[in-house]
């Protein structure tokens, strides 16, 4: 049976795509740091290795077939090296990318995910690159300031198509299981385009709590991003990704596509989540997380394409 290795398997995405692909009946490798403290399911292969130390990633390519590959942080240092290492063993690799745009050959990569992505395309692989338009998980890091009925963050009217982590992973695990998808760029977004102000509405309403937004300075923003995140690179372009989408939005592409066979319920995955970590520290009374269950979309960039129902 051929071996499927997943990189960030405890992560938000990755752990699912591990869940799916075990729940299958496929053989599945993790890559962890400590495999002492990680917990996935039963049959799953748990293999040491860090892809910031690209010699320690031997064991667990050998005899893969596929990779899916989440790059740790926001830099690309050691990139090169374990590419070139996924080329030496597997025959694909399906990359977790951003909605980045296409670059030009002689082109300079803004961002480490274009890097990540040129990189792969010179291997000679099979290759295909997951391109989310928005995580409805980053919502979570406005859990403290929901329990206190205001969030204080630049660019309330920026709007983005927020997309649940499970709901990629089930994509994810489509590509990796199916044919007919290398050389494919696909861009997955969530059912509607929300701006950030509403996303805090809405949450507050799904935890039963008024909650605003107050707008913050761009440059206060950029201090607490920088002692959170530390690279300045990757913090600088953060706002000013989120100003450009004031004016343009980001975009909800084809309609529409089902992805798992339990369907895609981004919306209200996403109240759940919040709910639940709203709840950790103060109880809370849940008034809605009905779900229209609303579809995943994927598209590519390269050619047209629709991700099939799976069974």
């Amino acid at each position: 049976m051929s071996t499927i290795l997943v990189t960030g398997p405890t992560g938000n995405v990755g752990k699912h795509v591990v869940s799916k692909l075990a729940e299958a009946g496929l053989a599945v490798r993790a890559l962890v740091r400590d495999p002492s403290r990680a917990r996935l399911p039963a049959g799953v292969e748990v293999v040491s290795g860090d892809l910031t130390a690209p010699e320690t990633l031997e064991p667990a390519l050998r005899d893969v077939e596929a990779v899916f590959l989440i790059w740790p942080g926001f830099a690309a240092e050691t990139a090169e090296p374990v590419v070139a290492a996924v080329a030496k063993h597997a025959r694909r690799v399906v990359y977790l990318s951003a909605d980045v745009a296409e670059l030009a050959e002689d082109e300079e990569p803004a961002l480490f995910h274009q890097e990540l992505e040129r990189l792969i395309r010179r291997t000679g692989m099979a290759w295909t690159f997951l391109r989310p338009s928005g995580f409805a998980t980053n919502t979570l890091g406005w859990a403290g300031q929901i329990r206190q009925g205001v969030v204080r963050w630049p660019y309330g009217e920026a709007s983005r198509s927020l997309i649940h982590e499970e709901d990629i992973a089930a994509v994810a695990v489509h590509v990796l299981t199916s044919g007919g998808h290398a050389g494919a760029a696909y861009v997955i977004t969530g059912p509607e385009r929300l701006t950030q102000a509403e996303q805090v509405r809405i949450i507050g309403e799904a935890t039963g709590r008024e909650v605003r937004w107050e707008e913050l300075p761009p440059e206060t923003a950029r201090e607490e991003l920088l002692a959170a995140w530390g690279d300045p690179e990757f913090v600088d372009g953060a706002p000013a990704a989120q100003g450009s989408s004031v004016a343009q939005g980001s975009s909800v592409e084809c309609r529409m596509a089902e992805s798992s066979s339990a369907g895609c319920s981004t919306s209200a995955r996403m109240r759940l989540d919040m709910n639940r970590a709203v709840r950790m520290a103060v109880p809370l009374r849940v008034t809605s997380l009905t779900s229209t269950r609303p579809r995943l979309v994927a598209t590519s960039t390269r050619r047209p394409a629709r991700v099939a129902t799976t069974s």
